[in-house]
């Protein structure tokens, strides 16, 4: 594996926005979930649960609803008070239409998924028609006297459930005309409060409508009498989310202690036919309000303010040493936010609406292997970028030489060209940037700084020359006839000659940026090299296999071609393709065997994985120079410091 020296950074400053909906798909195992800042990420459940693809956020957009329809039609809506369509293949915004009913608080897509339901703040509750194209107005349901908080389907499409402040609504869909209106109980531990929101609702096909609102409480209601069937007073504060699984025989809610709950319908007796809902199981997997929660066939899905969202197995749903019987939390976003200008020592940092760069700190002292060792030069924080509007930053990059800096929001593309005096810096931007390089999803200088690489969401692939302070449009790689497929993912070989990009639809495309011409996969030979055909043939460790979080970075070593480097949230791992791949009997994370053993027995237990676990959560990692690694890290306890504090829960005998 060789020494390094590690650049440890902890200055990203970086925090994630709180989780405000989740919505489960359950035809292609697809979760979507929505942040406070109106970002919307799609994770593919099937993939180890990687975050494929997203929808940049914007100031103006509070989401407080998603959810999915018609298959792999995905739609929110919030306070802004419109419903917006995501296209899933160029990764924008379809469409968005105003409800006119104010801001949305809730919506709902009927069983069949043709239909789509809002619920909104001047009391209406509002039935959309799916087309093909777009959605369409049909009617307006029997307005109610406040705000429409939580909406949900009887899964026959007859009837809906409505939860508004202190009571429920059961409308007819034919007519749109209420039949039922149930007053919820104000009582909140013995005191009467002066309202009591009902956060959720969740109608079954018995009938039974399933309540959770602001009085702490989950409650089971008759549809057809109107009447109050059964209540569980389960939490000191609220319970702001419910889902239930697809066969109606387990729900789960989450509270605003950060609790979640999961209740199970079982037999009263244990020969009975009949059965009622018990709650089985508490979990305390967040430190704040847990807003939201979603029902895989495996797990019990949440998120909130603390940011994480996190997966708790079903394990009697699941098969033992599977990918789903993982307990996940994700914090942070699969794509990078940081890029490196290894000539000059710099880090470019990207939050939603600012960029950050850095130059990392030196040291002139020596030590042993494992030493931390003093600085003697801090690092310096020398440009602070700041977008203009209410667009977050889709991706950002700066160039290996470091004189460059590119980013890109929906509607802007932006290219500046940086000049170092002594300890000074100035910055230029360079005006007149073309229309088609906005809304790019990646960008990319190649290693010796002269073309920048832009990936737009039609599927394009611009290739730019860059000079002096100018630039020049080279080439544009288009899609293929009739496919708008967004590119996510790029790299560039190191002498520049090899672009490669990947899409929407996982597909690996390599383009020869000399003779502008496209490959698929092959450089040059068209065809896996017999390494990737010996790990296809052995597979891997049974261990690496059952890692709970996908790798976010690769490169190669550029000195050592032998040598692949990649990491995950949680560790760091140099591949030696010289040695042989572990087998399920070897010791996976600790191949390195004492040093008094001979070195017959070193080399006979050595395999190609070397893992650290030093590095956590690892945000970046990569090499500057052959010897030297950066490694960005951002401790989970410095994001929770800079949240606003959570509930405080009474503790026994305090």
């Amino acid at each position: 594996m060789g020494e390094f020296k590690v650049h440890r950074v902890r200055f990203f400053n970086y925090v994630p926005s709180g989780i405000r909906c989740v919505a489960y798909n359950n035809q292609s195992n697809r979760l979507a979930v929505s942040r406070t800042d109106g970002t919307v990420e799609i994770y593919n459940l099937s993939a180890n649960y990687f975050q494929e693809k997203f929808f940049p956020g914007h100031e103006s957009r509070a989401t407080e609803a998603l959810c999915w329809a018609e298959g792999q039609r995905l739609f929110s809506a919030g306070l802004n008070g419109e419903i917006m369509e995501y296209d899933l293949q160029a990764l924008n915004i379809k469409y968005a239409m105003d409800a006119f009913g104010g801001p949305i608080w809730s919506m709902a897509a009927s069983p069949s998924g043709s239909q789509l339901l809002v619920g909104c703040e001047d009391g209406s509750v509002k039935l959309f028609q799916i087309t093909p194209d777009k959605i369409q107005f049909e009617r307006n349901f029997d307005r109610q006297k406040s705000r429409i908080l939580s909406l949900s389907w009887h899964p026959s499409g007859t009837h809906i459930a409505a939860g508004s402040i202190d009571y429920i609504s059961v409308f007819d869909v034919k007519s749109g005309s209420a039949v039922h209106k149930m007053i919820v109980d104000r009582q909140y531990m013995g005191v009467s409060k002066r309202k009591c929101i009902v956060w959720g609702v969740a109608f079954l096909s018995d009938g039974t409508i399933i309540s959770v609102d602001s009085a702490g409480k989950v409650q089971f209601w008759d549809s057809a009498t109107g009447t109050l069937v059964k209540s569980h007073l389960i939490a000191n504060a609220d319970v702001q989310s419910i889902a239930v699984a697809d066969q109606e025989d387990s729900f789960v809610v989450g509270t605003a202690e950060g609790t979640v709950f999961h209740f199970q319908l079982v037999p009263v007796t244990s020969n009975s036919s009949e059965k009622q809902w018990v709650r089985t199981k508490p979990f305390q997997h967040h430190t704040h309000d847990v807003r939201t929660v979603a029902h895989s066939p495996t797990a019990l899905i949440s998120g909130g303010t603390d940011t994480h969202l996190v997966f708790r197995p079903l394990m009697e749903k699941v098969e033992v040493k599977n990918y789903d019987a993982a307990l996940r939390k994700i914090t942070f976003p699969h794509r990078c936010l940081i890029s490196c200008s290894k000539k000059r020592q710099l880090l470019l940092f990207q939050f939603a609406h600012h960029l950050e760069l850095w130059r990392l700190g030196s040291t002139v002292a020596t030590g042993k292997n494992g030493d931390t060792l003093p600085l003697s030069k801090n690092a310096d924080h020398l440009l602070h970028l700041k977008t203009k509007g209410p667009e977050n930053i889709i991706c950002s990059c700066i160039s290996p030489c470091g004189s460059w800096i590119a980013y890109s929001t929906v509607s802007r593309f932006f290219l500046y060209r940086l000049n170092y005096e002594h300890d000074n810096i100035s910055l230029k931007r360079v005006s007149k940037m073309p229309a088609f390089l906005r809304s790019a999803l990646q960008i990319l200088f190649s290693e010796d700084s002269t073309k920048l690489f832009v990936a737009s969401n039609q599927g394009a692939l611009h290739i730019v020359q860059l000079s002096g302070g100018s630039f020049k449009h080279l080439h544009a790689f288009q899609p293929q006839s009739g496919t708008v497929e967004a590119m996510c993912l790029l790299a560039v070989s190191p002498d520049g000659n090899w672009l490669a990009a990947s899409g929407t639809s996982a597909g690996v495309h390599v383009y020869n940026v000399k003779q502008l011409k496209v490959f698929e996969y092959s450089i040059p030979d068209k065809q896996y090299t017999d390494w990737s055909r010996t790990v296809q043939k052995q597979g891997f460790h049974h261990l690496w296999l059952q890692r709970d979080t996908p790798i976010t970075h690769i490169s190669f070593h550029p000195k050592r071609p032998m040598h692949i480097l990649l990491h995950d949230a949680y560790m760091f791992c140099i591949i030696d393709k010289s040695l042989p791949l572990p087998n399920d009997k070897t010791l996976l994370y600790n191949p390195f065997p004492p040093t008094n053993e001979s070195d017959v027995i070193r080399r006979r237990t050595a395999h190609a994985f070397k893992i650290s676990k030093i590095y956590k959560p690892l945000l970046f990692m990569d090499l500057l120079d052959e010897r030297t690694l950066v490694a960005v890290e951002r401790p989970l306890d410095d994001i929770i410091a800079q949240l606003p504090p959570p509930i405080k829960k009474k503790k026994f005998g305090t």
